[in-house]
């Protein structure tokens, strides 16, 4: 069994990763959730299902929340790609990463990245104007944890720092 890619399968696949251009050569199959995690060490991003029912992958694929177990890898190039990795300022937190830690809005952490990356669209899209908005947007990402209470908690305080 080789390493790399099916010569057959293979092609390049150029990919804008949190302002960074990466020119990968990936088999054409490859999924944008395994061409961050294996491919670019950006393994913030986290496979729960694979199959797009958990929202633990969420990115943001142009700006709009995305599934990224669901795309595949070479479906995005020409885009603009941020992950988890790509929502700090250096060393200064994004809001909603602040809030969530300020209002204990995880337990084990396994599905929050995506929901900080989801969180972060739904206050972008104007969809936190009420905990229920907040509940019913943020309703594709799971948390086996329960985290629930606090998660709307961090949204909303992050919209209300945000002037939403």
């Amino acid at each position: 069994m080789k390493d790399g890619p099916d010569e057959a399968a293979a092609r390049t696949t150029i990919l804008t990763v949190n302002g960074a251009v990466h020119e990968l050569a990936l088999d054409s199959r490859v999924t944008l959730l395994d061409a961050l995690r294996e491919h670019l060490g950006l393994t913030g991003s986290k496979k729960g299902c694979d199959r797009g029912e958990c929202g633990a992958c969420t990115v943001h694929v142009d700006g709009r929340r995305a599934l990224s177990c669901l795309i595949l890898a070479h479906a995005a190039t020409a885009k603009e790609i941020t992950t988890i990795e790509g929502l700090a300022e250096g060393e200064v937190l994004h809001p909603v990463q602040a809030a969530f830690i300020g209002h204990d809005a995880f337990q084990c952490g396994f599905c929050t990245s995506g929901q900080i990356m989801s969180a972060v669209a739904l206050i972008r899209e104007g969809h936190a104007g009420s905990d229920d908005e907040i509940r019913e947007f943020m309703s594709g990402n799971l948390c086996r944890c329960s985290a629930y209470p606090q998660i709307v908690t961090a949204v909303r305080a992050a919209a209300s720092q945000e002037g939403n």
